[in-house]
């Protein structure tokens, strides 16, 4: 699986079936992409309805024909515009494409619906992208329910969790790979992976992108 960082919280995953996560380009001074270079797409999930995450989700579904996988809120949103959409809720699994997404619990806000995390299972792999959020002791039952291969944490604090609060974070989901997001799109989220990294430790294998670097999972 190719895993694609676009900046902010962006992610692409590219397997048997490709999967845009939360693509926030339009407006994003750190994006590695546009819409208008987006040609191919399965599936879009977005966490929650804060612009830096819906992003351009309903633009890349209407154009590519993928499915927009997000809290019910946000699919009547996307429904009303003519896209296909799986609307669920945290707690619930659904299976779209032969893509499985689990939506897990986030603490943050939205301005619909709920915030949320979503653990994506494609092609044997396991992928937990933690959204906005802030440290939660729920963490521990997603790593024990789980096993997350890769997880993609916010550092960039603020909105979300900073570095100490991320790096705890990695030892609660004990992820084997995780993928600091979340930070140096704008100055208020500031934050420097490379102390991200020093906090983790042996904990977990650290892996730093700059925006539209790919990883081999």
């Amino acid at each position: 699986m190719e895993i694609t960082w676009l900046g902010h919280s962006g992610i692409k995953l590219k397997g048997s079936k490709t999967i845009y996560i939360d693509p926030f380009l339009t407006g994003n001074p750190a994006a590695s992409t546009t819409p208008d270079e987006i040609n191919e797409a399965d599936v879009v999930v977005v966490t929650h309805h804060h612009g830096d995450h819906l992003g351009d989700a309903f633009t890349i579904c209407k154009k590519t024909g993928a499915t927009c996988v997000c809290i019910h809120e946000i699919s009547v949103d996307a429904e009303a515009e003519g896209i296909t959409t799986e609307g669920m809720n945290i707690g619930g699994t659904i299976e779209t494409k032969g893509v499985k997404v689990h939506m897990v619990q986030a603490l943050h806000s939205a301005e619909k619906g709920d915030p949320a995390g979503v653990v994506i299972e494609m092609d044997g792999k396991t992928i937990y992208h933690a959204g906005d959020t802030g440290l939660t002791y729920d963490m521990k039952l997603i790593g024990e329910f789980f096993k997350p291969d890769l997880s993609f944490l916010p550092i960039g604090d603020r909105y979300t969790m900073g570095i100490p609060s991320a790096a705890k974070a990695v030892e609660f989901i004990q992820t084997k790979k995780v993928i600091p997001i979340h930070y140096n799109t704008f100055p208020v989220v500031s934050a420097d992976p490379e102390e991200f990294k020093k906090r983790v430790g042996d904990k977990a294998e650290v892996i730093i992108l700059n925006p539209g670097d790919s990883y081999d999972l």
